[in-house]
């Protein structure tokens, strides 16, 4: 009876634990688009976007820019270490930041890389006209993330854009 109680509660104890370990992971991508429609001066709105993006792990802080027209975000990363692609990264990042932000102008993304650093803008209407769409078209994160990746395909296509 003794071994049958312990056997219990130490399978209770493991319950517990594995319960507590599960977090909403499988959820961070859909839980990004509750953030539509939001605005530059959320600040925990835009944090909280940012850091659910690509390159996430080498993010290093953020500025944002609500003072005067045109909005901006400025994005740093400490990049010294990625393996991942900077161009990727700021169309992917830009796209969801547009869709997310309403009143966002113009984003810029500080890569500091070991070599120096490697900054981008990009405006609203710019990747708004590169894509041909309407960011208010974009209605969650199935449909962006296809725009994205037929997009990314075309080399010198992005090329063009981010030089």
């Amino acid at each position: 009876m003794r071994k049958m109680i312990k056997w219990l509660l130490f399978s209770l104890l493991v319950m517990f634990l594995l319960s507590g370990c599960n977090s909403n992971s499988s959820n961070t991508d859909a839980d990004l688009f509750q953030y539509k429609d939001s605005y530059v001066g959320d600040n925990s709105a835009v944090v909280n976007s940012v850091i659910r993006l690509q390159g996430e792990q080498h993010f290093s802080g953020i500025e944002l820019k609500t003072k005067e027209k045109p909005y901006g975000i400025t994005v740093n990363y400490e990049w010294s270490e990625s393996k991942l692609n900077t161009k990727e990264t700021v169309i992917n990042n830009a796209s969801y930041l547009f869709t997310l932000i309403q009143n966002v102008d113009w984003i810029t993304f500080n890569f500091e890389m070991v070599e120096g650093m490697e900054t981008y803008k990009i405006t609203r209407e710019g990747l708004q006209e590169w894509y041909g769409i309407e960011w208010n078209e974009v209605q969650n994160e199935n449909s962006l993330n296809k725009i994205i990746k037929e997009s990314l395909e075309d080399k010198k296509k992005v090329n063009q854009f981010l030089n």
